[in-house]
């Protein structure tokens, strides 16, 4: 016996059968535009096409359109004592009995002018020959009335207490009291944030539209766990340099982020975190925008709302939270970093607290666990806040803490190329798939080279790419809990490893570069990525170190802001002998002097004692992971040495 659970709010976008429809414009019966409404009635769903199939009660024709405007506390028949053969039924014949060209193009709206009569069940036998097409049935003899019920229906009780449909306008929302109370809490609120003034309008300004936003809020079983109704300004109709001159709004770097939870875990640092409720409308404006009121707002006529705050839909809401975020916060005592603006530091004493935010999500550690509270409380003053407790989910990245490393098996590797079998007809599935994957190489270095792969082919797809994004999902299937280990240590030296594969693209010719850094044990930035034509492999492994250079220089300075000393020279390995000593001495010169000044940033920094190449052998190279397909084996051992590990059972 097996049990089924429903989601009723599923439904919400089924019609009514026997509703009534408007049809806009266009007539089925005449080819003209016809700007008169036609009486119709929703029977069903068309089969094989887009669009509702509809009865025409004055013609007694059966159609499919798909402009149509559904009345759904209308019933035609509702207010029919009877129907008589004069108004026939149409009956419905299943799709699977109409016969098919096969691979034809889609068929365009049909319009039926020949009537259907109901036909007895009975006069239909096995032996009959299929139908053709439901339109061209031919009108049968007329048959009894159709008896139909008497007695009302109603919905079950207890679906009373849902609304499953959300609203697209003011109209549909009001009536029902759910939406009424929403919208009554998001005016409230407003009003109570002192979100904007009713003024008349100047004869030199323009006012913008708003709309309202419905969400029905569900819970993680399914069921309603709230109605949420906002409200929306049209920011597509505002004017640059009239309505809003700058709109840029930082937010804190996937490697920020990543040195903020090593920090933490190798100090055994709390990490805790809190969401900002309505945080674009904490936001004050410093241009004068003037909104035409709310539907379900009462003002004089004539008179429009001056916003004094940031409303959610303009173009600068985002700006402007994150500047009064930043103020509020410099004035209890942080320190903003010039490293990464999403990043604030306060020192107290021989303790220090960190703060990174990013738009509304805020993380928060500190080396003494009672400093975190007075930050909540001072946030929450000024701000209505949600206290998420220890850190468990930001940015959609799962942050957990375990010991369990269990090292799965990889899938072989393979060179793609631009002609890779047919082409594919859709492409679309799969640049999302590729877009996920890249979104998922944020914490799985084992899928940035694949992704970085697979991504050059997201213009025109062919078969071979697709079997390929399809074997790293299957890989990924395996390893769902798979994530970034970051120790407990005291250790926060940095060290590099980068790698090239000269001229690996068959397409181009182009190298691949890969690199990746170590905050103590803990991985913090990777990158694969194609390099500019190289003439040797030397070439290529110098232009890796330069990159790799450059990666470092800028999370030297992001750990200053950190509080954290970084010891130099620091430790960049290479594979290659000939980089190496072109780093060193300016030798080899028929063979880079044509190289970019700026790859000879590496001879710079070496010289300065910031970093120091270092020859190692393969099999100790890390990046190799990211740029080559390696056998099982070497690419699990590698894995284990990046410290991706698999978090099993999954932590609370």
């Amino acid at each position: 016996m097996k049990s089924y659970t429903i989601n009723l709010h599923l439904i919400s976008f089924f019609e009514p059968l026997d509703a009534s429809v408007f049809l806009p414009m266009f007539s089925h019966i005449k080819q003209n535009l016809n700007l008169e409404p036609l009486n119709v009635c929703f029977i069903g769903y068309a089969q094989g096409q887009k669009g509702y199939k509809l009865y025409d009660l004055e013609h007694h024709s059966v159609f499919v359109s798909r402009d149509v405007t559904f009345h759904e506390n209308y019933f035609p028949y509702k207010h029919t004592s009877d129907i008589s053969t004069s108004c026939p039924i149409p009956l419905p014949i299943s799709s699977s009995s109409v016969p098919t060209s096969e691979g034809s193009a889609p068929v365009p709206d049909i319009h039926t002018d020949q009537p259907i009569t109901s036909v007895p069940i009975s006069d239909f036998s096995s032996e009959s020959s299929p139908v053709r097409n439901e339109t061209s049935l031919s009108r049968l003899p007329s048959t009894e009335p159709l008896r139909k019920s008497t007695r009302s229906t109603h919905p079950p009780v207890w679906l009373k207490d849902f609304v499953f449909q959300e609203p697209r306008t003011y109209t549909q929302a009001k009536e029902h009291s759910e939406w009424q109370q929403a919208m009554h809490q998001e005016l409230t609120a407003l009003e109570e944030n002192k979100t904007w003034e009713v003024v008349d309008l100047p004869s030199d300004k323009r006012a913008i539209g708003c709309k309202w936003v419905y969400k029905v809020k569900l819970k993680p079983d399914g069921s309603v766990d709230r109605y949420k109704a906002r409200l929306v300004a049209k920011g597509y109709n505002q004017i640059e340099g009239i309505d809003y001159v700058e709109r840029f709004s930082p937010v804190a770097k996937a490697v920020t982020v990543r040195i903020f939870l090593a920090l933490a875990s190798g100090y055994s640092w709390a990490i805790h975190q809190v969401d900002i409720n309505n945080a674009f409308l904490h936001g004050y404006l410093d241009e004068d925008i003037y909104m035409i009121p709310p539907e379900g707002y009462n003002v004089s006529q004539g008179k429009v709302c001056k916003l004094r705050r940031s409303l959610y839909g303009l173009k600068q809401a985002s700006r402007q939270w994150n500047q009064e975020f930043t103020s509020q916060l410099l004035k209890y005592g942080f320190m903003q970093s010039q490293n990464d603006h999403c990043l604030f530091i306060q020192t107290r004493a021989h303790d220090v607290v960190f703060l990174l935010v990013y738009v509304d999500d805020v993380l928060i550690t500190s080396s003494k666990e009672s400093l975190i509270s007075p930050v909540k409380d001072y946030l929450h003053k000024l701000f209505t806040i949600k206290d998420m407790g220890p850190a468990k989910y930001f940015l959609g990245l799962e942050i957990a803490r375990s010991l369990q490393s269990v090292v799965t098996p990889l899938p072989l590797g393979l060179k793609l190329t631009s002609c890779g079998g047919p082409v594919l007809v859709d492409p679309e599935p799969y640049r999302r798939l590729i877009g996920r994957l890249l979104y998922l190489s944020f914490t799985r270095p084992d899928v940035s080279y694949g992704a970085q792969q697979l991504s050059q082919f997201v213009h025109r797809p062919c078969q071979q790419h697709l079997d390929a994004a399809l074997h790293l999902v299957r890989y990924l299937k395996g390893s769902p809990t798979k994530g970034l280990f970051f120790p407990v240590t005291n250790s926060f030296s940095l060290k590099a490893y980068c790698d090239a594969d000269w001229a690996s693209c068959i397409d181009s010719r182009r190298s691949l570069t890969g690199y990746c850094v170590f905050l103590g044990s803990a991985l913090i930035s990777w990158k694969t990525r194609n390099s500019p034509v190289s003439r040797s492999s030397a070439e290529a492994e110098y232009r890796s170190l330069a990159s790799t250079v450059c990666e470092l220089r800028w999370i030297s300075y992001l750990l200053q802001d950190f509080r954290v000393h970084v010891q130099t020279p620091i430790p960049l390995f290479c594979d290659n002998q000939a980089a190496v000593h072109i780093t060193a001495n300016p030798i080899f010169h028929e063979r880079t002097k044509h190289l970019e000044i700026d790859c000879h940033l590496v001879r710079e920094k070496y010289k300065e004692g910031f970093v120091l190449p270092s020859h190692i052998s393969g099999k100790q190279q890390l990046a190799d992971i990211f740029t080559k397909c390696l056998p099982g084996p070497a690419f699990s051992t590698l894995l284990f040495k990046l410290g991706l590990v698999d978090f099993s059972p999954s932590p609370t």
